[in-house]
């Protein structure tokens, strides 16, 4: 588990790097002031989210357990909830998101690296598999390796968001994207155990937000088009 922190901490100090050097190299269309209250609003919100949805998958969890565990699904929504209630409050209207798609995609796979080498001690791993590329690490039994599907899902994402030219349309591909991977990836996890329906409350958060990215989406690319 201190490997996991540590490279979550490293994904953490990355990620803030490679924000500062895209910024300088794309340009930043908000003055620093505003920028700091953007930046408070996505950690907050982060913070939040990601342990909300986490004790909403479960729910029977006292207090103090549900401060241990968080989940990425809840960081992403949350960041995105404390942002625009930051830019409300300050009056910025500018599309901010873009800037952080790659610092927070780097981020989730140094995080991802450490949740596969910590196996099933923290909740993350996949279910039992006879497929071939199934893998043991801590229990011997060989699970789907769901991390390791996420890594690979977004170093595959890179390429495809790079071709995307509308401003503030890349941030929503990439959450949009995601979320539906999410989804479903999540059917092959053991936790958290389903709400209603047969899906946990992490798939449920995640159909709705990737249907607001949708509609979002559709409306950037009309704007553009009418521009």
């Amino acid at each position: 588990m201190l490997l996991h922190t540590l490279l979550e901490l490293a994904g953490t100090t990355l990620g803030a790097a490679l924000y500062a050097y895209l910024r300088k190299q794309e340009g930043d269309p908000i003055h620093d002031r505003s920028r700091l209250a953007v930046l408070a609003g996505a950690a907050i919100g982060a913070a939040v989210g990601a342990r909300l949805l986490w004790w909403l998958g479960e729910p029977g969890l006292d207090f103090s357990r549900m401060l241990e565990g968080k989940t990425v699904v809840g960081g992403l929504l949350g960041g995105l909830i404390g942002v625009e209630l930051a830019k409300k409050w300050i009056g910025v209207r500018t599309r901010t998101g873009d800037l952080f798609v790659y610092p927070l995609m780097l981020a989730m796979v140094l995080g991802r690296v450490g949740c596969f080498l910590s196996g099933p001690a923290d909740r993350t791993h996949g279910l039992p598999t006879d497929l071939p590329w199934g893998i043991a690490i801590g229990d011997g039994v060989r699970r789907h390796p769901v991390a390791l599907y996420e890594i690979a899902f977004l170093l595959a994402l890179v390429p495809l968001l790079r071709q995307v030219r509308v401003p503030g349309a890349r941030f929503q591909y990439f959450l949009g994207s995601y979320l539906l991977f999410r989804f479903f990836v999540d059917f092959l996890k053991p936790f958290p155990e389903p709400l209603g329906s047969g899906l946990t409350a992490i798939q449920w958060a995640c159909l709705a937000a990737a249907a607001w990215c949708g509609k979002e989406l559709v409306l950037r690319e009309r704007a553009a088009v009418t521009a």
